[in-house]
């Protein structure tokens, strides 16, 4: 896929979608009073500067959006580091499509900037749609079309010629898995398949940036499992993508970033392991060892680091809790080594993705 330099796209390909393009979903109802704009909850921690913007994927600075009375995006700033795939999460109404459409061009800044790969979508807007791809949460598609049909007419779109249309089809089928439903009308595909002909369609002119509007939107286990080893494939290739999704258990497993928008603001923004190792009681551990330690409870719960200690079940897994800090993290694994038992992993707990997003995010319709 890397090989792929189609020519200059026109502005912005045919596409019979009504919609990213459907109106804000974030928009509130008609005769909201500006009460309706909400101040942030405080911050989780101090804003650090951002890099050059010409070293990020995404840049976005002091970003707002407003939808008559209502404040859909508010001085928002964050990042995504190319080759990354990272995040992009919030409830109902946070303001998660209204970024989408201002990064992909669909909305124009009202205040604030936003660069892709250094080039500003204002003011380089045809430069911004070559190196991107943008599949929204629901799309039409021709359905009377047959996949080769229908991807290529899109690759025409974008200006490729007849033998570099048939080559990147090619491509994109055998990246999507679709080759053998190349001559299959869109009509008589399953969901999941439609989803991955959608993903084929925004590959055709190669972007660097993928932006993925809920992409597992409807999808069954086995589906949602074979598009995730699709994305960390194109990772691996050095695309950046950037992924809305609601599974957030399949976003802490997929994604090395994440970004947590809520009412508007930015509650979250930087590497995920980061936000998963927060914790301000304890920091807690598990410890397992290969066979039966008689006592070992009671011996670590003896040690002067340890704060709580408890067998998992009936497993052979320990969880031990300890002051936070890396000066007594280091303490705890020298005072477990220093118990002299075999050791088979002793590894920092994470919480889960869902317990952050419920501690950073408000209750409340939007």
């Amino acid at each position: 896929m890397n090989d792929i330099t189609p020519p200059v796209p026109p502005e912005s390909p045919a596409d019979p979608s009504p919609g990213p393009g459907g109106g804000p979903p974030e928009q509130a109802p008609g005769g909201s009073s500006s009460a309706d704009r909400l101040e942030p909850s405080p911050p989780t921690s101090e804003p650090q500067p951002l890099p050059p913007s010409d070293e990020a994927a995404i840049d976005v600075r002091d970003l707002s959006h407003r939808f008559g009375n209502h404040m859909a995006v508010d001085r928002v700033s964050f990042q995504v580091t190319p080759r990354s795939l990272h995040g992009f999460v919030g409830p109902n109404g946070a303001g998660k499509t209204t970024v989408l459409k201002l990064i992909c061009t669909l909305l124009k800044p009202q205040t604030g900037s936003v660069h892709v790969h250094g080039k500003d979508v204002d003011r380089q807007t045809k430069d911004v749609r070559r190196q991107i791809g943008f599949m929204p949460d629901h799309f039409s598609m021709y359905r009377q079309m047959t996949v080769t049909e229908y991807l290529d007419f899109f690759a025409a779109a974008y200006g490729l010629n007849t033998a570099d249309r048939h080559r990147v089809i090619g491509d994109v089928l055998a990246l999507t898995d679709m080759d053998g439903r190349r001559d299959s009308l869109i009509s008589g595909l399953s969901r999941g398949m439609q989803q991955r002909v959608g993903l084929a369609r925004v590959l055709v002119n190669d972007p660097d940036l993928l932006l993925l509007d809920e992409p597992a939107s409807g999808l069954d286990p086995r589906a949602r499992i074979e598009l995730m080893e699709i994305l960390r494939a194109l990772r691996q290739m050095g695309k950046t993508i950037f992924i809305s999704s609601h599974i957030l258990s399949e976003l802490a497993e997929l994604c090395d970033s994440v970004t947590i928008i809520d009412r508007g603001h930015i509650r979250y923004s930087g590497a995920m392991r980061d936000l998963l190792e927060q914790n301000s009681d304890a920091a807690v551990y598990r410890l397992s060892v290969p066979e039966e330690q008689p006592g070992l409870e009671e011996r670590l719960l003896a040690l002067e680091e340890v704060v709580s200690a408890e067998r998992i079940e009936e497993s052979l897994e320990f969880r031990i809790s300890c002051s936070p800090g890396a000066e007594s993290d280091n303490r705890l694994l020298a005072a477990v080594l220093g118990l002299e038992i075999p050791i088979e992993s002793f590894q920092k707990e994470l919480r889960h993705l869902n317990e952050a997003f419920m501690d950073l995010t408000e209750q409340g319709v939007r």
